[in-house]
């Protein structure tokens, strides 16, 4: 069987294991062609294919990024993007393709396996906001560097009495910042799903310099914003991709605390630190088991249906119940950091 494989979306830390796992078990144990495309969907468009055999993913395990590069790029919203796509399966003689990708790139994948294509997913994301899984390749990974961060910064915070907000990764979802900020000591966490209050979150800090601590930490989501009707209006700001453009909610933080509170403060945005470099044993784990649970759906028949880790478990969804879905973070959770303040 001759299978196709993408990343697409922004990079995770992971994505090699991923690879390396369907390729080492297809060609291995199955006697499957597999055949990368280059940059994500986009790659598929264009027909830049290239073979993937147990040579080419020797010591990648390692690695971050993706040795196929990635793309954000949804061929359906491209005018003939879908006959492009089937035209250049056809001509590569690809029989199931399998995808590795976040909200964006799945959503494409159920546009595709409507049009007829054999389609299983792989959910990536250091949002971990995909429906349907417990986590996706590149979460841990992002927590434990926004966690490291963190503690850095708690020292120079303390030398210098400040106020340190960290910004750190979340559109949509404020997995990372509830999860780093609750392992590194943060005193507020603020998340898209938990609209805030500035004039709760100035009394707060004033209350704490007074009563026993001269600094304190902030860990903001990007995509974090106030509640309705507060003292504070803001809107998120966003690129051309609906990405959220980085450091714009940190900035403006800052720029409010520090005229309510007098307090020095200051802005650390980790961006694109938090999705580079070497995964963490977890991510290299779980995407070596979704990369092997994904050929053997391929290799069993089953079509249109997403790797999820359940549990312990890792077992297989419909394809159609996660696409454009976001998976949020639980109020038990919210509630935990906001315990720990």
């Amino acid at each position: 069987m001759r299978v196709g494989l993408l990343t697409g979306g922004g990079d995770v830390p992971g994505l090699n294991a991923a690879i390396r796992a369907v390729v080492k078990r297809g060609e291995g144990e199955f006697g499957h062609s597999i055949v990368g495309f280059r940059n994500g969907w986009r790659g598929v468009v264009d027909g830049l294919s290239v073979p993937l055999s147990r040579q080419h993913i020797r010591n990648v395990l390692p690695l971050g990024g993706t040795l196929l590069g990635t793309a954000r790029f949804h061929p359906h919203s491209k005018d003939g993007g879908l006959d492009a796509v089937l035209s250049t399966l056809e001509a590569e003689r690809i029989e199931a393709l399998i995808c590795i990708g976040g909200d964006g790139t799945l959503h494409a994948a159920q546009k595709v396996a409507e049009a007829g294509v054999r389609i299983v997913a792989i959910p990536k994301t250091i949002d971990n906001d995909v429906w349907g899984t417990d986590a996706s390749i590149g979460f841990d990974t992002a927590v434990t560097i926004a966690t490291e961060a963190i503690d850095r910064i708690h020292t120079t915070a303390e030398s210098h009495d400040r106020v340190m907000i960290v910004e750190v990764m979340g559109r949509d979802a404020g997995w990372i910042a509830t999860t780093s900020g609750i392992a590194g000591g943060a005193e507020i966490v603020l998340a898209p799903e938990a609209p805030f209050d500035i004039d709760r979150i100035v009394k707060f800090l004033k209350h704490r310099h007074r009563a026993h601590a001269s600094f304190s930490i902030v860990v903001v989501a990007e995509g974090a914003v106030p509640a309705p009707g507060t003292a504070m209006h803001y809107e998120t700001q966003r690129g051309q991709f609906g990405e959220v453009v980085a450091g714009a909610i940190g900035e403006r933080l800052k720029a409010e605390i520090e005229s309510r509170t007098g307090f020095d403060t200051r802005v650390t945005v980790l961006g694109h630190v938090q999705r580079g470099g070497t995964p963490t044993a977890q991510d290299r784990i779980l995407g070596s088991r979704f990369g092997v649970a994904a050929i053997d759906a391929i290799t069993s028949g089953q079509s249109n249906v997403m790797t999820a880790l359940r549990g312990e478990r890792v077992e297989l969804v419909p394809l159609e119940e996660v696409a454009g879905k976001v998976k949020r973070v639980p109020d038990d959770l919210l509630a935990v950091a906001r315990a720990l303040a």
